[in-house]
């Protein structure tokens, strides 16, 4: 048991340690002057309109995974995640947040940052198999987790700040990820021939994306926030950290995930909110320095606790 333990440690460490070293190097490049706000922001657009759609594209199409068979987990995510948010809604409600905590404090809870924390840690562990099927699951949890967010949100803003229907239907559609993810659907279902000049140039994009999202995630990092924090902010980070990966662990099981699947869907789950809760949050007159405190907690937490559960879950052989 113990040498199946250690093994199971090494993998961790292999899995989340790169992501580490990455988020550190961005803080100490920011703080030793070397890139400064416009640079990461500069740098966050072209991962975000680039490189990650190239990656998510060339990893769905470039793959022989059956996506009819991740039909599970997708489904498996979507229940860990409602349970999230209905459990987050009543405490919420319960606990008589002021209207401005309440959708900051269930988006803290509920999303997770599937698509560079994720994606970097199914990278590590699976290679791109892994991303393949990490890049429809991640697609499918966008979909939903903006739905709920609107949902969270809108009910406790004023009706100026409310977010409409087509309005938020547009943002998806144009979403690079979005769209990303369905045209390689698209082309891998009717065998559309693509250029190895594409292919070439589409590896050179996807290989900088999660490396230079993590360094930006990393440089952006506030330290001194993490020590001034909210009561919100930190319940709600002990639920993206704590309940949210054990919820999905136990959905799994109840699924009958296993191997990559449950590696995907607990990996997915045991990552930091994901920054677009932050930006949801502002845009709709929610509590922002809440959100932007979670986040920090999250994403400095979201590493040991990543590691202890791939551990613990390598050794019991579910992964």
């Amino acid at each position: 048991m113990s040498g199946s333990f250690w093994h199971a440690l090494v993998f961790a460490l292999s899995v989340t340690l790169p992501s580490i070293l990455l988020l550190a190097l961005g803080y100490f490049l920011r703080r030793s002057g070397q890139v400064d706000a416009r640079f990461c922001d500069q740098a966050s657009k072209i991962v975000f309109r680039y490189s990650l759609p190239a990656l998510l594209f060339f990893s769905i199409y470039g793959n022989k995974v059956d996506f009819g068979s991740q039909i599970p987990l997708i489904a498996a995510g979507a229940v860990a995640s409602l349970i999230l948010f209905v459990g987050a809604e009543l405490i919420a409600a319960r606990t008589l947040m002021a209207a401005t905590d309440k959708g900051v404090f269930v988006q803290g809870v509920y999303r997770a940052n599937t698509m560079i924390a994720g994606l970097a840690f199914i990278a590590n562990a699976y290679g791109a198999e892994g991303v393949a099927v990490g890049a429809v699951y991640g697609g499918a949890m966008t979909l939903l987790y903006n739905v709920l967010a609107v949902i969270t949100l809108n009910q406790n803003v004023s009706s100026s700040r409310r977010v409409q229907a087509g309005y938020f239907a547009k943002q998806l559609l144009t979403n690079p990820l979005i769209v990303a993810i369905l045209l390689a659907l698209a082309a891998k279902a009717v065998a559309l021939p693509v250029s190895p000049l594409l292919v070439q140039t589409g590896g050179y994009l996807s290989a900088v994306a999660l490396p230079l999202a993590l360094i930006c995630a990393g440089a952006t990092l506030n330290v001194q926030s993490l020590f001034s924090v909210s009561s919100i902010a930190l319940w709600a980070s002990i639920g993206r950290l704590i309940a949210a990966p054990l919820i999905a662990v136990l959905v799994g099981l109840a699924f009958g995930l296993q191997g990559l699947n449950m590696g995907v869907l607990f990996m997915m789950m045991a990552t930091p909110v994901a920054a677009a809760s932050y930006v949801m949050a502002k845009a709709m007159g929610a509590n922002e320095v809440a959100a932007a405190n979670i986040i920090g907690i999250t994403t400095v937490g979201a590493m040991p606790v990543a590691a202890g559960g791939i551990a613990l879950l390598r050794t019991l052989g579910w992964l």
